[in-house]
């Protein structure tokens, strides 16, 4: 009889055991963690909700795998607005610095012209300049953009002899 209440007490072990699995919860469906970690199961779970239009609302694996699209969605928008920042801020860098270089050159311009009209007042010829001064030196070693020298440095300026009084072009025409 032994083998009999042991076959029977395994029996009903087995009928409980078997009894538990079946009222047990069903297992949790992976954390919006999971799918965002996940691509392929992300894909997978919204290809099988997406399917069955009622359980993209209702079930909870379904709602944890559009949170996480949606997560997932607003990190590369933020990644993308990141780097148009990053973009804008280099660009107003570069428009800042060819402003600064512009206004340099306008203020090398405008004492170009400064001195050549100083030079005239004091009757040296502007046309011949003075190497040894510094600011001369500047003046040569300004780069225009276009490559053109400013018109102020080029245009014959018209100058006045101490003799006659009467103006006439540095070239010698009247």
């Amino acid at each position: 009889m032994g083998d009999t209440a042991t076959i029977l007490h395994l029996t009903l072990a087995l009928c409980a055991f078997g009894w538990l699995v079946g009222c047990a919860e069903d297992p949790l469906p992976p954390s919006v963690e999971a799918f965002m970690e996940d691509p392929i199961l992300l894909d997978a779970t919204m290809v099988r909700c997406v399917a069955n239009r009622n359980a993209i609302n209702t079930e909870p694996e379904c709602v944890n795998a559009r949170e996480a699209v949606e997560r997932l969605a607003a990190a590369e928008e933020k990644a993308r607005r990141a780097e148009l920042e990053a973009e804008s801020a280099r660009k107003r860098e570069a428009l800042r610095r060819s402003r600064e270089v512009a206004d340099e050159a306008r203020r090398l311009v405008e004492e170009a012209e400064r001195r050549r009209r100083e030079a005239e007042l004091l009757g040296f010829d502007p046309a011949a300049g003075d190497p040894a001064d510094p600011a001369y030196a500047e003046l040569e070693a300004v780069d225009v953009p276009g490559g053109n020298a400013p018109a102020a440095l080029t245009e014959e300026a018209p100058q006045s002899t101490p003799e006659t009084g009467t103006e006439h072009l540095a070239g010698g025409e009247k």
